[in-house]
């Protein structure tokens, strides 16, 4: 939900930059569909809107697959100068989620202040819930984790990490960037 925030960002800057929304598709973006397919992973081992993950199985595994699927569509894009940014903050939640077994080290604060409550509370209970496991003295990179948040009244609150927040500031740059394009 927090890179939602980020092409909605994206976009009003593009617009406050003069560019226009169909110059994106000027873009010249190779194997595209690789983040479809990254996101869908993502979505269907992760509890969303449930309790449970669509595909309860492998998710550690499942989730690096989903990071590596989005480097290699990084690394076919590197002229792209903003997708290089998007790269450096992907490379970080990568290197901390595979240091942890497949799993993002989440402080219990910092997702009960962006309103999490519900998560946090599964997390101290149970110490793993979707994607995230509780950060403690046991998880390791823990200053890559999701340690920082938006408070609870800003739209798609959530904690996050500061590769996730590398990553939205290069999607934000990457829309309007490409807004400003002409073909």
């Amino acid at each position: 939900m927090f890179l939602i925030g980020a092409v909605l960002i994206g976009v009003v800057v593009g617009y406050l930059c003069r560019g226009r929304i169909a110059h994106l598709a000027s873009l010249r973006l190779r194997f595209l569909w690789v983040i479809p397919v990254s996101l869908l992973i993502q979505l269907m081992i992760f509890p969303l809107f449930s309790e449970r993950p669509l595909f309860p199985y492998a998710t550690s595994s499942l989730h690096l697959l989903s990071y590596a699927l989005i480097l290699v569509f990084l690394v076919l894009n590197y002229r792209t100068f903003p997708l290089l940014i998007i790269g450096i903050g992907s490379l970080l939640n990568l290197l901390v989620i595979a240091v942890n077994g497949g799993y993002m080290p989440s402080s219990p604060i910092a997702l009960a202040r962006a309103g999490s409550e519900g998560v946090a509370a599964r997390l101290l209970q149970d110490g793993v819930y979707g994607n995230v496991i509780l950060m403690s003295e046991g998880t390791r990179f823990n200053f890559l984790g999701d340690l920082l948040y938006l408070p609870r009244w800003v739209p798609f609150a959530t904690a996050f990490s500061l590769g996730d927040l590398i990553v939205a500031l290069g999607l934000i740059w990457l829309i309007a960037w490409g807004m400003r394009r002409a073909s």
